[in-house]
């Protein structure tokens, strides 16, 4: 099954906590729809981390922390999914 929507929104939903991936999750979805994932999300990890926070902003810096944590988890439940099947990515 295709990716619902954009893939780019959904590495964003994924940062911003309203979607998460899960190995039973990603059995829809094809190996390429697998490799536009794991790009878009270093797509968005890319643009995160090029975002200039002020440390005086503990808050937003949390935040943006928390972004990236829920970004690297999610490429790494693809890659163990994609490894645990044989994938190639």
């Amino acid at each position: 099954m295709a990716i619902s929507g954009s893939p780019k929104k959904l590495a964003q939903d994924i940062a911003g906590g309203f979607t998460s991936l899960s190995q039973s999750g990603l059995k829809q979805y094809t190996p390429a729809d697998l490799k536009t994932i794991l790009t878009h999300l270093a797509i968005v990890t890319r643009e995160l981390r090029a975002e200039q926070i002020p440390l005086e902003d503990v808050p937003a810096v949390k935040a943006k922390n928390m972004k990236l944590s829920r970004l690297n988890q999610a490429a790494m439940v693809v890659r163990a999914y994609a490894k645990k099947r044989r994938i190639p990515l």
